[in-house]
């Protein structure tokens, strides 16, 4: 007895999975904007500078506010000292950014937003396509 194969279409990748692909091109290209000619990044908080690879992408308003995730003005180089023992150094952070825009984003980062997968995905592309002209 005969099984008839159907030909394997390819799974849509899962909503927690594009969520971590965007979080992985958005910090390349947030650390590599950042970077000067060199590949190296300033931290926004202490100032020591470390290669784009050495440095992550800091957040202002906690990654958990998905409105403010991946904006820009909320995103920059930032140590792993300051990011992650520091607890991101939010007083120096807002002193980096200013008073107005650290409020915007405070008050940005309490509205609900919920982002389709194909949302998601064209982020990505954007992400991908704005990496390229680094390389």
């Amino acid at each position: 007895m005969y099984r008839k194969t159907m030909p394997k279409t390819a799974k849509k990748p899962t909503r927690s999975k594009l969520v971590k692909k965007l979080d992985v091109v958005f910090s390349q290209y947030i650390r590599l904007s950042s970077a000067d000619r060199r590949g190296m990044c300033t931290c926004v908080t202490c100032g020591k500078q470390y290669h784009w690879k050495n440095i992550q992408a800091g957040h202002f308003m906690s990654r958990k506010h998905y409105s403010t995730r991946w904006d820009e003005d909320n995103v920059f180089a930032q140590c792993v000292g300051c990011n992650m023992f520091k607890q991101g150094e939010q007083y120096k952070y807002s002193i980096f950014l200013g008073s107005e825009l650290s409020n915007d984003l405070y008050l940005k980062s309490k509205e609900i937003v919920k982002f389709s997968s194909q949302d998601l995905q064209d982020m990505i592309d954007d992400y991908q396509a704005k990496l390229k002209t680094f390389q």
